[in-house]
């Protein structure tokens, strides 16, 4: 709304009113600085809870077993054998010997190709010829549904590829969208010369090219024709001597390929699949070679027969794959410590220890288990950095200085200063927010608290941190932090690891029986939900949380004052308005007068 005043007294009555309201938006002012505030405190709240819950999902870590029995293993000579130890494993020593790994079973072809190399990426019906022993088709009947045209054109597919042409119908019968039907007579030949009442199907594609071109929306009938496939079968043996099969009936794992796949899809199809065989073509030997993934003796539970089972003529004659050529897999045979043994697979496990072997050998080559308590320290160390950083944080927070004289800027204090200005401004006014906060120091002291308490129910002669080396900091300043004695510490691990882990993650009913890390778990998530109360989580609406529920609250205080000041505002402007009439009907009245006394 336009408004203008002051021809009649002289006044500039526009900026009269504009200081009036600056006046009256005072309050406005005051409500929005404090919601300001309020949103600087929910923010600073969850950034806490934050840090709080990143602590705690670190901390599980530290109830695992993994965390404190490390084993590390070493071998003698590891270009013969490596192991691994887990944390069940004990501290011994083992001695490997006489060992021969163990192998899988394989079988590799003749020669695959004729006179023509074989392409690996061109469809089996294509290079039929090129294989030197041929390849023997089977076929299977395709329901060809009617197919409809999206566009005008000459060249429509059937659904298959590698078409017995001989089963294709004499004619092929197009509907046009008005219910004209045209019959085209089938050729295979080529499409050389095609006539306007032709089409040719070609057997490899399956595509259909026609003599006149078809209008979109016309309907190629349908009809049946057969279509050209190789199948095989591979029977193959778990550990049990249980056949590795999709056919319970047969116990065989079976394959099928239409003549428009390739080798490659052939060989990708087996390596893919559970058969567990891993196949390839080499070009240069022309020859292909199917390998067991699994090492070991693994044949049905007689123990006798093929290691691989291959049936089919496309195995046996095309690719060349003779089942008497199969070279069996066989176990790996050692002593360890003395003991004659045998394993399916070069790795295996004795005692919570996995051993791998790399070679053949017979000389003795001794494997060591033993603690490993040096990572087991880094873990404790790594864990309580976080920790100390964690309070640090809190204790920052809770000890902040307090800036009162420095409110949230108004957006007119705002305008007057610089950037930067700005900036420092609300960088005080942003300080001391959560100083002396009740859920943060009410937190740390239950965390100190958590790290300090014994912990009852520990039969090892560890119940306390200050037993393994870790202590509170003298420097008052550093409010608990954590100060670590890593040699104290590595020899209590040495001692009695167990000891220390149920000092850390012990389990219990009561608080007093649960282990540092678990206390301090809960603690943690004790003082997260306090704080979701206060200040929420950000997929939570401000009814849900009390900082949100007074943001709401301001905001509806907000809205009413903001009416109110519309309402001020039209009235100073109406008493201005009925002021300067007064004054037009006074300067009239005067004129008139002196007219008189002329």
């Amino acid at each position: 709304m336009v408004r203008i005043g002051g021809l009649a007294s002289g006044m500039d009555i526009d900026q009269i009113v504009s200081d009036l309201m600056k006046a009256e938006r005072m309050p406005l002012d005051k409500i929005k600085q404090k919601k300001q505030t309020t949103e600087w405190q929910r923010d600073q709240y969850r950034e806490m809870n934050r840090l709080l819950t990143e602590f705690r999902d670190s901390a599980f870590n530290m109830t695992l077993q993994s965390t404190y029995m490390v084993k590390s293993s070493s071998s003698a000579d590891e270009s013969k054998v490596t192991a691994t130890a887990t944390t069940s494993a004990g501290n011994a020593s083992y001695t490997l010997s006489n060992v021969t790994m163990a192998t899988a079973a394989k079988n590799i072809s003749g020669a695959v190709s004729g006179t023509t190399k074989i392409d690996l990426s061109k469809s089996l019906w294509s290079q039929q010829s090129a294989f030197s022993g041929g390849l023997t088709w089977q076929t299977k009947t395709i329901n060809q549904s009617a197919i409809t045209v999206a566009s005008d054109t000459t060249k429509v597919s059937l659904g298959k590829g590698a078409i017995e042409a001989s089963t294709l119908p004499g004619q092929i019968v197009v509907k046009d969208k008005d219910g004209n039907e045209t019959s085209y007579s089938v050729r295979t030949d080529n499409a050389t010369g095609l006539g306007t009442d032709q089409v040719f199907v070609d057997p490899a594609t399956g595509e259909m090219t026609f003599g006149t071109q078809l209008v979109k929306d016309s309907t190629v009938q349908g009809f049946d024709y057969e279509q050209n496939y190789v199948s095989f079968a591979i029977t193959t043996y778990d550990e049990n001597g249980k056949a590795i099969e999709d056919d319970q009936k047969n116990g065989k794992m079976n394959f099928e390929f239409d003549g428009t796949k390739s080798l490659n899809d052939v060989i990708s199809t087996i390596n893919n699949s559970k058969v567990g065989i891993s196949a390839f073509y080499d070009s240069g030997t022309d020859k292909i070679m199917f390998t067991r993934k699994d090492t070991g003796s693994l044949t049905d539970a007689s123990g006798t027969g093929p290691q691989m089972k291959l049936e089919g003529t496309f195995l046996t004659q095309t690719l060349k794959l003779d089942q008497t050529n199969e070279q069996s897999g066989t176990d790996a045979t050692f002593e360890i410590n003395g003991l004659q043994t045998t394993r399916k697979s070069n790795t295996f496990t004795v005692s919570g220890v996995s051993f791998t072997l790399q070679d053949n050998f017979t000389a003795p080559v001794r494997v060591n288990v033993s603690n490993n308590t040096d990572k087991a320290v880094e873990s404790i160390k790594d864990f309580v950095t976080k920790y100390n950083e964690l309070i640090a944080t809190l204790n920052g927070k809770t000890t902040e200085e307090r800036y009162r004289d420095y409110s949230p800027l108004t957006d007119a204090q705002r305008e007057s200063l610089t950037d930067k200005q700005a900036e420092q401004w609300e960088e005080k006014a942003k300080s001391g927010l959560l100083k002396n906060d009740s859920i943060l120091s009410s937190g740390l002291n239950q965390m100190r608290s958590n790290w300090y308490s014994a912990v009852s129910g520990i039969t090892g002669e560890f119940k306390q941190l200050t037993n393994i080396g870790i202590t509170t900091s003298t420097n008052y300043m550093d409010r608990g932090k954590l100060v670590i004695n890593e040699t104290k510490l590595k020899e209590a691990l040495e001692k009695d690891p167990q000891s220390v882990m149920d000092l850390f993650s012990k389990n219990g009913e009561t608080t007093s029986e649960k282990g540092i890390v678990r206390r301090l778990r809960e603690s943690v998530a004790d003082t997260v939900s306090k704080i979701e109360q206060r200040a929420g989580r950000s997929t939570w609406t401000n009814t849900q949380f009390v900082l949100g529920r007074n943001l709401r609250d301001m905001d509806d205080q907000i809205s009413r004052f903001e009416s109110r000041l519309v309402q001020v505002e039209d009235r100073y402007w109406r008493q201005f308005t009925a002021m300067e009439k007064a004054i037009q009907n006074s300067n009239a009245q005067s004129m008139q007068l002196s007219q008189y006394f002329a």
